[in-house]
């Protein structure tokens, strides 16, 4: 080499270039995905190769090892396992929210698990992986020479479906990364559309459509901030939560079950990881975990006597994976170079790449109809002078001679006109004359005898003709921008009709966020809590009316365990709203308050949920009591339940203590629960209930006694002691007499005697009284009945009471005691969980009766089986009684559900509305 040619550089203006060009060209060609068709260049690569070779998805798988050979053969010449590792991506179910690749084999596991070598598995495009390059060879997207300029290959793939947000991906390229998160095909879809028909639309309105991220596993999503964020400005972070239940083994012993791990996270080292904190004593109520995992997840952790389950989960999201972050950073390729993008800016340029798509489409399709056309207008004006046609062709002496006479021959224009051909070219008429082109002399001299025949011509007319009116819409889209955005919107729809699935992951905002009633329709709803603790709400409309005598339909799965053959029953059932809240008063005297929509949903024959998973109950501590609150909103729309005149709780319990604390001592509830009464050993909660602070209260025993009393000023009765009733001493009477029967206390307090008990007997209900209401009294035979108030003398409160049933061996002992309304339903609740819808008054309802009479039947109960509760729901307009109940026995398969109107009821004896705000 001579000295010439070598110059001095300098060494840093040449490294500064040199890493520029390297870089440029990791973060173009290597690393980051295209905005337009969510695509790295190896999996654009590997999917056209997949498509060149016809691995489409109605063939026979095909070997990997053959698809990788072919990718980097001819199009990415890189080593053969990052090809495999992007092929194997592209088929795992738990990478893609919707797989481009059908895989067949071991292609790995969700533990990590690598997969089988490419010579074992087989592999072939999906549906969606073919939608990526439909319409490829119309001219759709550019091309340009692979790495040794000997074949071609897209630039880009056409992309039938938005890739980019659907199936998201992480990229690392030099000095900058992206990591995209996936999303719901078919939200995504109407967000497109919906951002079509109103550019100008606004975020939150566009949210209304794409809700945030869906993983390809079902965890949970919280926060809504941070979605709002990366949707605005392509950056922003939110946290994933695996699924959790809480469930009990046959032991009685409680059990954490894993049932779904965050996005990313890998099942056995969360394993190892609880299992270091369980050695390393950081977790300390866990006994023992196993795996019982298989396509699901179930990973089951026993929990020690001791442990509280709630506090196991909490320390579970707090020191492992089980709860998680995702940040996202929106970066692509836009316009050839990186760029970090909104969900707005996302969704324009899809749509335009979708535009420019269907644009070259229409005009290849606009060529070759004309090229069609063309052939077509020569075939009728050869078939229209037919005999000048095949003189030339028999005169001429060969084939070269033929084509040249046909080419000078000439037409008028009216001549073409007159036989129905459309002049479109300029180069075919020459003044007034029409001049064949080289391609249709070809076509001439290339007509078989066949197709000289007068049933041929009629069909070259009517193809031309069809020809023409494809021509004149094809120009159409091109002349109409509405055209094609409406094509781009109707190929989306068809995409969501056949591909798109339900959400996956739910998203819950974090504390602060946002209202969930904002998310959450305030529908009517039944919730029902069994014996052994499994709680539900089922759509109120899933339950349809019968009449009194019927034998019911399943309104609940119970389970039964080895150490008890007897089924789980129903306990509690309330008819309430979406909004409310539920106060769960447990035997230890303390409450947890839950909103209705925070509880599990369910079936009408479903189980339920442990309400473990609800409430952060102690260990063996049991729900005593419910008592459903009606939200309450001030003209701002904020939240007033808990306000000073909200009125009081009012407590009775199992052996006849009674008190009331005001509703505000409880607004500053937690959850893990406030002390609401003191109970003493052997003591219940039977019932609680909201009350004015003047409200009479009536209580009812199991061996069917009563009092009705009132919680405000006491006022000596009138006349006469009843049957059954104790007279009151002058005494204690005037002594009594202007005072507060039962003055406000607070929450840890014990209350004061309500009613005086004989030997054995219990109390079972407790009503409030209203001049509207009657008192309904249920036996567990199945008897009841209506009893107006004003049979009972207001007593003072700790009397013995009176009869309020005559309880026999026909009726057995009294199980509930609530105030209805001629207008009221009721849903009884037997022990073996079957359920009855009946009306209170009408035809066929429940006979008003004296005090102390036996009453009717309310339903047919099967041997050994006993009425468990009543609660009052609420009548609808449309529901008709059926004309012959006992036809309507056991039928759990009817679809004529009965509804419940979307106004709520007081429940399970709560009061009735006398206009009282609270």
């Amino acid at each position: 080499m001579s000295q010439d040619s070598i110059k001095p550089i300098n060494v840093a203006e040449e490294l500064s270039s040199s890493f520029l060009e390297y870089s440029m060209s990791v973060i173009i060609s290597r690393a980051l995905p295209d905005v337009r068709d969510g695509l790295k260049p190896s999996q654009r690569r590997v999917l056209y190769a997949m498509r060149q070779l016809g691995v489409t998805p109605g063939k026979a798988h095909v070997k990997c090892a053959k698809i990788v050979g072919e990718t980097m053969g001819n199009y990415h010449p890189h080593g053969d396992q990052s090809i495999y590792t992007t092929l194997v991506n592209m088929g795992q179910p738990w990478s893609m929210r919707e797989m481009l690749v059908d895989g067949q084999g071991n292609f790995g596991s969700v533990e990590g698990d690598a997969a089988a070598s490419m010579r074992y598995t087989e592999a072939r495009l999906h549906h969606l992986g073919m939608a990526m390059m439909e319409d490829l060879d119309k001219d759709t997207v550019d091309f340009q020479p692979n790495y040794d300029g000997s074949l071609e290959e897209p630039s880009v793939l056409p992309s039938a479906f938005p890739n980019f947000l659907v199936n998201g991906g992480t990229g690392i390229a030099v000095g900058m990364a992206t990591n995209l998160a996936p999303h719901n095909l078919g939200e995504v879809i109407d967000g497109i559309c919906a951002q079509i028909d109103n550019p100008e639309i606004t975020l939150p309105e566009l949210m209304q459509y794409i809700k945030g991220p869906d993983f390809p596993v079902s965890c949970e999503i919280r926060g809504i901030r941070g979605i709002e964020e990366y949707f605005r400005t392509g950056r922003g972070s939110m946290r994933l939560r695996g699924k959790v239940e809480i469930e009990e083994n046959e032991n009685g012993k409680s059990l954490i079950v894993i049932r779904e791990v965050p996005y990313g996270v890998n099942r056995a080292v969360l394993q190892e990881r609880i299992a270091e904190l369980v050695n390393e004593k950081a977790l300390t109520g866990i006994s023992g975990m196993r795996d019982l995992s298989d396509e699901e997840t179930r990973i089951e952790i026993e929990l020690k006597r001791d442990a509280r389950a709630q506090v196991v989960v909490a320390q579970l999201f707090k020191l492992t994976a089980l709860e998680t972050s995702f940040s996202v950073n929106m970066l692509a390729i836009h316009k050839n170079r990186p760029k970090q993008l909104s969900l707005k800016e996302v969704i324009d340029a899809y749509i335009e790449h979708r535009r420019e798509v269907v644009i070259r489409r229409t005009r290849f399709l606009l060529g070759k109809a004309e090229e069609r056309a063309e052939l077509l207008e020569a075939f009728l004006l050869a078939l229209g002078h037919l005999d000048d046609f095949i003189k030339i062709i028999r005169d001429s002496k060969n084939r070269d001679e033929a084509r040249e006479r046909l080419a000078a021959y000439q037409f008028s224009t009216a001549t073409a006109e007159g036989l129905g051909i459309l002049i479109r070219s300029q180069a075919a008429v020459q003044g007034d004359r029409y001049v064949f082109s080289e391609r249709q002399v070809n076509a001439i001299l290339e007509l078989r005898l066949y197709q000289l025949t007068g049933l041929e011509r009629d069909k070259v007319k009517g193809e031309y003709d069809e020809i023409l009116e494809t021509i004149k819409d094809l120009l159409d889209i091109l002349a109409r921008e509405e055209r094609v955005l409406n094509i781009i919107k109707d190929e989306l729809r068809a995409i969501r009709e056949k591909h798109a699935t339900p959400r996956k992951c739910p998203i819950l905002a974090e504390a602060g966020e946002i209202a969930m009633e904002e998310l959450i329709a305030n529908d009517a709803m039944i919730v029902t809590l069994s014996h052994r603790g499994y709680v539900k709400r089922t759509p109120a409309t899933e339950y349809r009316l019968q009449g009194r005598g019927g034998k019911g339909l399943k309104g609940m799965e119970t389970k039964a365990t080895a150490k008890d053959e007897a089924d789980d029953f129903i306990e509690h059932l309330f008819s309430v709203q979406a909004h409310d809240y539920l106060l769960f008063f447990t035997n230890t005297g303390r409450v947890y308050v839950e909103r209705v929509y925070g509880l599990p949903e369910g079936s009408r024959t479903s189980t339920g949920r442990s309400i473990k998973n609800v409430l952060d109950l102690k260990p063996d501590e049991k729900i005593a009591a419910l008592l459903r609150l009606e939200r309450a909103t001030d003209e701002n729309g904020n939240d007033v339940t808990f306000r000073e005149d909200a009125g009081y709780i009012f407590f009775a319990t199992r052996n006849g203590k009674v008190k009331k604390t005001a509703l505000n001592d409880f607004r500053n509830y937690r959850k893990a629960g406030l002390t609401a009464i003191n109970l003493d050993e052997g003591n219940d909660l039977i019932g609680v209930n909201l009350t004015t602070g003047d409200n009479e209260i009536i209580l009812v025993t199991r061996d069917g006694m009563s009092i009705k009393f009132t919680e405000g000023v006491y006022k000596k009765p009138q006349g006469e002691p009843e049957d059954g009733e104790e007279p009151e001493s002058e005494e204690e009477a005037s002594e009594d007499e202007g005072r507060p029967q039962i003055r406000p206390q607070g929450r840890a307090t014990a209350g004061v005697t309500g009613i005086r008990l004989r030997k054995d007997d219990y109390v079972v209900g407790m009503a409030i009284v209203s001049e509207e209401t009657m008192l309904l009294v249920a036996s567990e035979n199945g008897l009841g009945k209506r009893t107006a108030f004003s049979s009972y003398r207001s007593l003072r409160r700790g009397g013995l009471g009176v009869k309020t049933l005559n309880v026999t061996d026909k009726t057995g002992k009294v199980v509930s005691a609530v105030a209805v309304t001629e207008e009221d339903e009721l849903m009884l609740m037997t022990s073996t969980g079957q359920s009855i819808r009946i009306k209170v008054g009408g035809e066929k309802g429940i006979r008003e009766t004296g005090r102390v009479a036996q009453g009717v039947k309310l339903l047919t109960l099967k041997e050994g089986e006993k009425l468990q509760d009543v609660a009052i729901v609420i009548p609808d307009g449309e529901d008709a009684v059926g004309e012959d109940s006992a036809a309507l026995a056991g039928d759990e398969s009817s679809s004529d559900a009965g509804t419940v109107s979307g106004e709520s009821t007081a429940a399970d004896g709560d009061a009735p509305d006398s206009g009282d705000e609270s």
